[in-house]
């Protein structure tokens, strides 16, 4: 618990045993991902410092803030509090300069830095500069690196020299949603979510490829939903014109829809994948996706791109996209191809419980053969 100084209590990490806890300041706890790598029965000796909202109050737009932990002069006064540092996300509002003086702060007190691996390019960057720059300090600091897919292994291995440590995404939806058997309806949908148009969606082209795609399918339907704040001139996110442009893709198009609609809430969200039978990832560059996994978790067939290692993530149908074109044939092939076929890849409670309990297991040993 943190004092009213803004330090941690210390503790010994010299005499850390077998049967003690490790103590993990996670770059942020409160991601999903992070909170199932935990045992879902709490049978492991793991404990995450939780996430700390930054000291001046800066929010970057969409609401989140840079993790207070990833900071040099924070890891100074708490460096007595964590056993192990391990970042996941955050890092964007960071320069590559803040970054190294996380990480020699980290190597002065003999902290191992922990590097999840999960965006080898930035979904959110154009530009892939920054990002390369911040991932050059990260790989090079950390005593240990994990990622989600042999695929992105590989890519690290050849990039920087290193070798990465496979580890599956955890489930996504709550431990009583999996499993949970599909509703029965008599249309097919396909759903295509803009989000608020990150850097790496097509989302008009897509949106135009897949009406094409049901206009020939009997009893099929698109769905199109964007974040309102699209809409909205004093927000970051404003962009009347690819609104437009969705609009007029759902006009022209029988069985086309736009829903425009704030951020759903985690129910909201998992209510929309179990409206759809199929749901399509319009990234032209990636490397994972949460999304895939939620929708393996309810069952909803997944259409992803060839960029990125989707397809190595978990079952799903692929299509042609990436940096330098949409091949608009293999979307439509895709959609028609779920449409005749009907797949069904859904998670199984037990299995996807399994693997959390093997995720924490991996964790721990991870931690510990570090610190020993």
């Amino acid at each position: 618990m943190l004092t009213s100084s803004g330090a941690v209590p210390a503790g010994d990490r010299s005499s850390l045993g077998a049967t003690s806890l490790v103590r993990v300041a996670s770059v942020p706890a409160s991601h999903v991902y992070v909170r199932h790598l935990a045992d879902p029965d709490g049978a492991d000796r793991v404990v995450r410092l939780p996430d700390l909202p930054p000291a001046d109050g800066v929010l970057v737009p969409g609401g989140w803030w840079p993790p207070a932990m990833l900071d040099a002069a924070w890891i100074e006064a708490n460096h007595g509090a964590f056993d192990v540092f391990h970042v996941h996300f955050g890092f964007d509002a960071k320069t590559p300069r803040e970054l190294a003086d996380v990480a020699l702060a980290l190597e002065r007190h003999g902290i191992p830095l922990v590097l999840t691996l999960h965006d080898l390019r930035n979904p959110h960057h154009e530009d892939v500069g920054l990002h390369d720059a911040q991932l050059r300090v990260l790989v090079t600091h950390a005593a240990a690196i994990v990622t989600l897919t042999p695929g992105a292994a590989r890519e690290i291995e050849r990039r920087w020299g290193r070798v990465a440590t496979v580890l599956p995404h955890p489930h996504v939806v709550g431990r009583e949603l999996l499993g949970l058997e599909r509703p029965l309806r008599e249309t097919f949908v396909v759903g295509l979510h803009a989000k608020s148009l990150r850097a790496n969606m097509d989302v008009v082209a897509v949106a135009g490829a897949l009406a094409e795609a049901v206009r020939e399918l009997p009893d099929a339907r698109l769905r199109i939903d964007l974040h309102d704040e699209v809409l909205d001139p004093a927000n970051h996110w404003h962009a009347p014109a690819v609104a437009r442009e969705l609009a007029r893709v759902a006009d022209d198009a029988p069985r086309a829809e736009l829903v425009v609609h704030p951020y759903f809430s985690d129910a909201e969200l998992w209510h929309y994948f179990r409206q759809l039978d199929v749901s399509v990832l319009p990234y032209r560059f990636g490397t994972h996706s949460g999304w895939l996994e939620a929708c393996h978790d309810l069952g909803t067939t997944v259409i992803a791109p060839t960029c990125g290692f989707y397809a190595e993530q978990r079952s799903c149908l692929s299509y042609g996209h990436d940096s330098s074109a949409l091949d608009a044939p293999s979307l439509i092939a895709a959609v028609r191809l779920a449409y005749e076929g009907r797949p069904h890849w859904q998670a199984d409670a037990g299995e996807r419980l399994r693997e959390r309990r093997e995720l924490a297991r991996a964790h721990e040993a991870l931690y510990r053969g570090l610190l020993a």
